[in-house]
C-alpha cells in the first residue's frame, strides 16, 4: 500500500537560458548518494499530480519536478523570442534546474506532454545525463494529431487552436468555474475522463490547481506541443525505456505506446486494465510498483 502522508517538497525559483522565471519542485535526499528521478509534467498538470509516486519512492529517490514556463508559478516567455513555448524551450528550463541543484545524471519520468519533453530532453543532453526512462500515456508523433477520438482530428485542430486563442479569456474563466466545483472529479468521471479507481479526494487538489492556470500561456503551450514530434529520436535511445499506458486512454491510445516500444531498442511496456489519461492517479500502487521494479532492474 502506497503512504497515507504526503512527503514535502520545497519550492524553488531559477532563470532559464532566455531569461524566463521557472519555478521548480524538490524533495529531500533520502540520503547521500539517491538516485535523482525528474518529473515532466503533463500539459496543465501540477507538480501535485505525482504525489502518490514520490510519496513511494521518496525513501529512495530524491525528485525533481518543475512547472513549464506560463503555467502555475513559472513566468511567461520573452514575447520577442522566436518558438517562445516549444518543446525544445522546456528542456532548455529543465537544463537550467538541473544546473542549479547540481544534477548530473538522472531518470527521468514523464507524463502525456511530458513524454515529449523526456525525449526531446535526451535528444538534447543524451544517454550521459538520462540515466533511463519511463513514458506514461504519450505519444512520440505530433500529439494533437492523435489526441481527439474523431476523424479527421488532426484537420480539424488547427482551426479549433485559432477560436480557442480568440476566446481564451472566456475559456479560462469557464474551466475556471467548473474547475472548482466540489464534483468536478466526478463529473470527470462520469464523462469517463477519470477511472472509476482514482481517489477523488485525492484528485481534487489537482483539479482545483488547474483553476489558476493562465489560459492564454495554455494555449501556446498547446499549440507548440502540436508541432513536436519525437519519431526520429525512438530508434538512436540507447538507455532502458519503460512505457505505461491505460487500455481505455482516449488521448494517446494504447496502440501508440505499443508502437513506441517497438521502435525504441530497449523499451518494456505495462498495459493497465481500466486504465485512462490519468493511470498513474487511478492505480498508484501498480504503477509505482512497476516503477520501482524497473529502477532496481537498472541499478538505478
Amino acid at each position: 500500500m502506497l503512504p497515507s502522508h504526503h512527503v514535502p517538497t520545497e519550492k524553488r525559483e531559477v532563470l532559464s537560458r532566455d531569461g524566463t522565471r521557472i519555478a521548480y519542485h524538490v524533495t529531500g535526499a533520502p540520503s547521500p548518494d539517491a538516485g535523482v528521478v525528474v518529473l515532466a509534467n503533463g500539459l496543465g498538470g501540477p507538480h501535485l499530480a505525482w504525489r502518490a509516486l514520490i510519496d513511494y519512492l521518496a525513501d529512495r529517490y530524491r525528485f525533481v519536478s518543475w512547472d513549464y514556463r506560463g503555467l502555475f508559478g513559472s513566468g511567461r516567455a520573452p514575447s520577442d523570442q522566436s518558438e517562445p513555448y516549444a518543446v525544445k524551450r522546456h528542456v532548455e528550463d529543465l537544463e537550467a534546474v538541473l544546473a542549479a541543484e547540481g544534477v548530473k545524471r538522472a531518470a527521468f519520468v514523464g507524463w502525456s506532454m511530458g513524454v515529449q519533453v523526456s525525449l526531446e530532453a535526451y535528444r538534447a543532453l543524451g544517454p550521459d545525463v538520462v540515466a533511463s526512462m519511463v513514458l506514461l500515456n504519450g505519444t512520440f508523433g505530433r500529439p494533437l494529431d492523435t489526441a481527439l477520438p474523431v476523424p479527421f482530428a488532426k484537420h480539424l485542430m488547427p482551426s479549433a487552436l485559432d477560436v480557442a486563442d480568440r476566446l481564451h479569456g472566456a475559456i479560462g474563466r469557464m474551466s475556471r468555474t467548473i474547475a472548482r466545483q466540489p464534483e468536478a472529479v466526478r463529473i470527470l468521471k462520469g464523462l469517463g475522463f477519470l477511472g472509476e479507481t482514482l481517489d477523488e479526494d485525492e484528485f481534487a487538489d489537482v483539479v482545483k490547481a488547474f483553476a489558476d492556470l493562465d489560459m492564454e500561456s495554455f494555449l501556446k503551450n498547446l499549440r507548440a506541443l502540436g508541432e513536436h514530434d519525437a519519431t526520429r529520436i525512438l530508434a538512436h535511445i540507447s538507455v532502458p525505456v519503460l512505457v505505461v499506458t491505460g487500455d481505455k486512454d482516449r488521448m494517446t491510445p494504447r496502440g501508440l505506446s505499443q508502437q513506441m516500444v517497438r521502435r525504441i531498442p530497449h523499451a518494456e511496456i505495462l498495459v493497465v486494465r481500466g486504465g485512462t489519461h490519468y493511470t498513474a492517479v487511478e492505480y498508484p500502487e501498480l504503477v509505482g510498483l512497476r516503477i520501482e521494479r524497473f529502477f532496481r532492474d537498472q541499478k538505478f
